[in-house]
């Protein structure tokens, strides 16, 4: 038995296709999803999707959004997400010490949380290229 996932951004279907399973980060921690689990609608975080297919686990970068699941149908809509693949490592590191080096620079309250945001998106991009290696 399986499960249909779709992720989609506002730009475009990121994926959509069956899985057998998936962990997902939410607001209140990661939740896993296999078929036949309960309907919930929920919140999700910066961080890693991961999706299993047969054998095989695959990350994704998720920037937070919304998810439903329910009757073997996930559906992810969030403001971003790349495929762990599709991540450039170079780019993924050389981003993360900017936006470590911004953060530490940042002064009042609206520059500390824009930097923030900016150093976990990065995090979690780099973490989805280390899930593949």
């Amino acid at each position: 038995m399986t499960l249909n996932l779709c992720v989609l951004t506002p730009n475009q279907i990121v994926w959509d296709s069956e899985v057998k399973e998936i962990v997902l980060s939410t607001n209140s921690g990661q939740i896993g999803v296999l078929p036949n689990h309960a309907p919930i609608a929920t919140a999700v975080d910066i961080g890693i999707l991961r999706i299993r297919l047969k054998d095989q686990w695959l990350p994704m970068a998720l920037m937070g959004g919304f998810a439903r699941i329910g009757n073997n149908e996930i559906t992810v809509l969030v403001n971003d997400a790349e495929k762990g693949s599709d991540i450039d490592p170079q780019e993924a590191q050389q981003t993360l010490e900017i936006a470590e080096a911004n953060f530490r620079k940042a002064e009042g309250k609206r520059q500390i949380i824009e930097a923030n945001l900016a150093l976990r998106r990065a995090r979690t991009r780099v973490e989805a290229v280390n899930a593949i290696s």
